[in-house]
């Protein structure tokens, strides 16, 4: 059985504390693991040795720390195999999917590959008499990013290649649940050549959470989780005086007008709902047809496809979907499944009590087509955050824009037409902060941010692309003048042009 510990200035550690948290095979339930559980004494250390690597690694010039990401994205491309299957092993999610996740990580590592050019300054020369102004953007120093399960390996890289390309050091708290990518990640960071120190790995849970928003030299905490994890880690690390950027949850959902094209909408309501078992922020979990014929169409179009998904572990490459994280995950989205069955919802197809030969002690929940959901009904209130897509049934284009602006999370949106009015106008009203236009999942690429609105984000910065170099650097403005024979006496008045 494997042991996950800690990576402090390049060293694998136990920690302080002989604490450690199981870890599984949601596949077949079976424990694979443990991994350390840090405690603040272990997060000190970690922000000791990012401290001491700060100088040299700030020091560096951006073009070689953008040498470590050319050698890191090589590496990344040609171990995507080994870290999809990292993934796959304590997430539960399919091979292909996995490798989905790498590459889109790998397009962040590309877009840091770049920083010469994004920490290009501003120079102005003469802005007043022999006056020159010259706009610089310089690193925080020890930066920290708290990552979620669902993505292991994609959001830690969604963060580090950022980070330390802006010339800060790094702390890694990722999930508990699945850490192995973690420390592969590192691992993989240290093949590209970058020095010992610069990125730390220290596990746990919620003690070493609070250890990070609290350590008085960490400068910036990145986090992506539930929303109300996000407005915790947001409001006691703003109150420690540090920046931060904290992503949560979603309830995102499909428009389908009636001239779509239902085929489409279906096939793209099957990989958005279900792919990855419906544990990820950018999942549709909520179709919201016009009318009641469209809605009658499309739940026919769905519901054989939902039937038929092809459900199993990593290791089948015939599967579409893999099982959810834990048994508290499976038993929490049948119960919500239950519970709206018990508020009026039609289930149309049920995933509750899905058991796979040979693999019956695993965490499945078969996917789940809910129909003729309303807006009080809990499964539409709360993030299931698992293979269940509600139907809620819109009677006009207006009642469901209307229906999504007043919900409490704004991460991501679609909708499906073929009226370039409509899509136009949607895209202007919508209060979400990420639209797909005829595309269910409209993950920004990496040159591009990625961050909703409302209750799915706190902070003002999204992540990565541009928003990713203005949240781990700060601005610097020097204004100069060199003796020129001008000597215009002392000045009392405000300064002006």
């Amino acid at each position: 059985m494997k042991r996950i510990e800690h990576i402090i200035a390049g060293h694998r550690t136990p920690g302080i504390s002989a604490s450690v948290s199981p870890v599984y095979n949601p596949a077949t339930g079976e424990q694979t693991g443990t991994v350390c559980m840090g405690t603040a004494e272990d997060v000190a250390a970690a922000v000791a040795a990012a401290k001491e690597a700060l100088p040299d690694w700030a020091g560096t010039p951006p073009a070689k720390r953008a040498r470590v990401m050319f050698r890191l994205r090589e590496i990344l491309e040609a171990r995507k195999d080994d870290v999809a299957r990292a993934i796959s092993e304590e997430h539960g999610k399919t091979h292909d999917d996995a490798l989905g996740e790498v590459a889109r990580a790998l397009e962040v590592v590309e877009y840091a590959a770049g920083i010469p050019e994004l920490l290009k300054g501003d120079y102005s020369r003469d802005v007043g008499p022999g006056i020159d102004t010259m706009a610089d953007r310089q690193a925080l120093g020890v930066v920290a990013g708290i990552t979620p399960f669902n993505f292991p390996a994609m959001v830690p890289l969604w963060m580090i290649p950022m980070a330390v390309a802006c010339g800060n050091t790094f702390i890694l708290k990722p999930s508990e649940r699945d850490p192995s990518s973690a420390n592969l990640v590192h691992d993989l960071f240290a093949e590209a050549g970058l020095p010992a120190g610069v990125l730390n790995v220290v596990h746990g849970g919620k003690d070493a959470v609070d250890a990070v928003l609290d350590h008085g030299d960490i400068q910036a905490v990145s986090f992506v989780g539930s929303t109300p994890i996000a407005e915790y880690v947001y409001t006691r690390g703003c109150a420690a005086g540090k920046r931060v950027q904290a992503l949560g949850g979603a309830k995102n959902h499909m428009v389908i007008l009636p001239d779509a094209d239902m085929d489409q909408a279906a096939d793209a309501l099957m990989g958005a709902g279900f792919g990855s078992a419906g544990e990820r922020c950018m999942a549709i979990s909520v179709a919201v047809p016009v009318g009641q014929e469209t809605a009658d169409k499309l739940v026919k179009k769905l519901a054989p496809r939902v039937s038929a998904l092809k459900i199993g572990p990593a290791t089948d490459p015939q599967a579409e979907m893999g099982p959810v994280i834990t048994r508290a995950a499976q038993e929490r989205i049948e119960s919500l499944i239950s519970k709206g069955a018990e508020e009026g919802a039609r289930v149309v197809v049920d995933g509750r009590g899905l058991r796979l030969q040979g693999y019956e002690g695993g965490f499945w929940v078969g996917g789940t087509l809910l129909d003729h959901v309303t807006p009080e009904m809990t499964v539409y209130r709360e993030e299931i955050f698992g293979p269940v897509l509600s139907v809620l049934r819109a009677d006009s284009y207006d009642s469901a824009v209307d229906l999504i602006n007043k919900h409490q999370y704004g991460n991501g949106t679609a909708i499906f037409t073929r009226d370039g009015d409509a899509a136009r106008d949607f895209a202007a009203r919508i209060q979400v902060g990420m639209v797909g236009i005829n595309v269910p999942i409209p993950v920004p690429v990496a040159y591009h941010s990625f961050g909703g609105w409302k209750r799915s984000i706190f902070g003002a910065h999204g992540i990565y692309g541009p928003e990713a170099v203005h949240f781990y650097t700060r601005l610097k403005t020097v204004t100069s003048r060199w003796p020129t024979g001008i000597r215009a006496g002392a000045q009392f008045t405000f300064p002006s042009h």
